[in-house]
Order: C-alpha cells, then structure tokens, then sequence
C-alpha cells in the first residue's frame, strides 16, 4: 500500500461508465482511447523520462455533475516501451513537489503523464501512432456500494471506488487532498497497431495495458494546483 490508509467518507462523485466503441474513429474526437490528444494551449505532448513520446492510452471530458472536475478534459498517457507500478515519494506527509516528474522505481523518471486541462479546445495535428482509435461513451449509472462499501468493479468515472486492497489517501504537495476520480480496471487492454512496439509485461497480444495490468484510481487534486497534479494509484487482487 503507497498512500496512508482512508475511510471512505466522503459522498461518492455521480457515476458514469465508460464503454468503449468497436468501430474505429476517422475523425477526431475528445473522448476516446488514442485518437488525437486535445490539449491546452502551449502543452506539449509529453515525453517519457527515456525521451521517446508517451501513448495515448484514453481522454475524455469530465461531465459538469463530477465536481471540482466537471468541465475538465482528462487524459492518460503511458509509455510503451516501460511498463511498472507507480511508486509515490513523499516530504512531510504530502506527495513531492512535482511529484509527477518524481523517479519512479526502477526507473529515473516518470514513465506515465496524467493531465486535467481546462483550455482544451484543439486536437493535435497528429494522432497517437501506438494505439488503435476507438470512442469512448459516458453513461450515468447507479453504484450502489456492497456491504464493504465497495462499488462495481468497471471502466468508469466518479461513483464509489472498487478498492482492491483497501481506500488510501494522499495530500498533493499543495497541501489539497486528492480525490479519486476515474477506476481502470485490472488488465484492461488497449488493442495496438500492428506495427506498434511491442511493450514488455502486456496484458495481451497486440495489446497494452497501464501499470502492469494493475487496478489503476485516478486521484486528482481538486484545487488543479497543476494540469498533472493527478496520481495513478495501483492495486492488485
């Protein structure tokens, strides 16, 4: 476990699954997996500590009813050539400034980049070359928690998380706590071109997956004391 042990007693975000399209995008769209990343004005795509570009691997605009994040545009990019768990650092209790630029073990650097824009208007003139562009759909449902107080184990954005070892909490090094806003589940896959890299440690053939193949909880800082102040915790079962 990376983060300090939480309850979980704050009220679940509104809860929209995420379901993605078989039929490939010829156009650009704001929620996808690869396609062409929107990003603000000035934010370059960005890179891997090894110097090579990151994956799209999804982006989507957060509905309105998912505050602080509604209106937000959030998108998640991996590498393809490094694939491992997150590993947090921490200073006085709180996450590293910039802990998103932190090494992350065994790696010097990040290999992972997660950002929530708010001037995101214009798709970039290049599509991710990786990954194969399908749609994204949001669909409000009802995540009623179990007895655990666990909710539905699925792609989703907001509702009540799917802990697979137990709630956790961190404090940004702004001094915020996140929140938890999106679930990937364990050993998504993200089907790939067939001439994309084969990445080490994939879920599947002609596939990649983020984190291992770990469960992955976006835990974003509600005060977006910076695009990518949003941390990927990971879990296993």
């Amino acid at each position: 476990m990376t983060g300090q042990d939480a309850g979980n007693s704050r009220a679940a975000l509104p809860a929209h699954a995420i379901e993605v399209g078989a039929v490939p995008l010829d156009r650009p769209a704001r929620d996808s997996v690869g396609g062409r990343p929107y990003l603000d004005p000035g934010q370059e795509w960005p890179v891997c500590f090894c110097g090579e570009r990151l994956a799209l691997f999804f982006q989507l605009d957060v509905p309105p009813d998912l505050e602080p994040f509604g209106g937000d545009h959030l998108l998640v990019f991996h590498c393809g050539a490094h694939n491992e768990a997150s590993d947090a650092e921490f200073a006085g209790g709180r996450l590293v400034p910039r802990y998103w630029d932190a090494p992350q073990s065994p790696y010097p650097g990040p290999f992972w980049r997660i950002l929530l824009q708010r001037r995101a208007d214009l798709p970039a003139a290049e599509p991710e070359p990786s990954i194969c562009a399908l749609p994204l759909t949001l669909r409000p449902f009802d995540d009623v928690p179990d007895s655990r107080g666990i909710g539905a184990l699925k792609f989703k954005l907001g509702g009540t998380p799917s802990w697979a070892q137990g709630p956790v909490s961190y404090t940004c090094a702004c001094g915020a706590e996140l929140e938890y806003l999106c679930q990937v589940p364990e050993n998504m896959e993200f089907a790939v071109h067939a001439d994309a890299p084969e990445q080490p440690y994939s879920v599947g053939a002609d596939t990649y997956g983020m984190f291992l193949g770990n469960e992955v909880y976006l835990m974003a800082c509600p005060a977006h004391c910076d695009p990518a102040a949003v941390w990927p915790e990971v879990q296993h079962y």
